[in-house]
């Protein structure tokens, strides 16, 4: 299937590793060019040197999505060298954590304003070239009882809502707005990695609790964004896509 992404611009915040850099690694697959940021200037460097290819060109500069002065002029920066934008992913989150009031301000300040921060520099630019596709990244926490009351759960399901009717009201410009919401996923320097050191036993049960028997991959959350991001999703809008294997419990109808 040819997905019309050729020569697409696409802005994802966050893509140094995990879900992040294998929706970026997929959208340069697909001939994109990509505009990314991280906090570490290094890492944004190795990013660039790592993925872009002859035919798709990664940029970025670093950013703290936190700091709202700094996350608008660097997404408008990005608009102007790519001279437009076509795809937004807000990928940027403060994870998870019950340990004191400020997980909830971080939550807040990261996960839903640098969703809607982000959504709001793009828009105009969507809008001034003919639309474009926003795809935000919740969770499967957000949308049944997991783990613990924490932020985290909370923004992401605040995350869906805020998607869902920004998909109506920016619908007439030809602007799509979807959200996915991933299981439990493991990578490498992952909060899963982690907590299967340090947390053994509980996650042997979230891994015995899964229908397969195993956790999600990034790539697996990866494609169905670039996807949904994609032409070929043209008559998708406003759906919350679970990634998670089966693993909520819910059923969907």
């Amino acid at each position: 299937m040819d997905l019309g992404l050729r020569e697409k611009r696409a802005i994802i915040t966050g893509a140094t590793q995990g879900i992040g850099r294998k929706i970026l690694e997929a959208l340069i697959a697909e001939g994109c060019t990509v505009a990314t940021c991280s906090r570490s200037p290094e890492s944004v460097e190795a990013i660039i040197e790592q993925c872009s290819t002859r035919k798709a060109e990664v940029i970025g500069a670093a950013c703290d999505v936190k700091d709202q002065e700094e996350y608008e002029a660097w997404i408008e920066d990005m608009v102007k060298q790519m001279d437009g934008v076509d795809i937004f992913i807000p990928n940027v989150s403060a994870g998870g954590g019950m340990d004191s009031e400020k997980n909830w301000w971080k939550s807040f300040e990261v996960d839903m304003l640098g969703t809607v921060r982000g959504c709001e520099a793009v828009i105009p630019h969507m809008k001034e070239s003919g639309g474009g596709a926003i795809t935000l990244i919740s969770s499967s926490a957000a949308v049944e009882t997991f783990a613990v009351p924490q932020a985290y759960n909370a923004m992401k399901a605040a995350v869906i809502t805020y998607g869902k009717q920004l998909s109506q009201f920016v619908g007439v410009d030809n602007i799509r707005v979807n959200m996915v919401s991933p299981g439990p996923i493991e990578f490498p320097g992952g909060s899963w990695d982690m907590l299967k050191d340090t947390m053994p036993k509980w996650y042997a049960k979230i891994q015995r609790d899964h229908p397969t028997g195993r956790l999600g991959k990034p790539e697996e959350v990866a494609k169905a964004v670039v996807f949904l991001s994609s032409p070929a999703a043209s008559w998708i809008n406003g759906a919350n896509l679970m990634i998670d294997g089966g693993f909520t419990k819910r059923v969907q109808f």
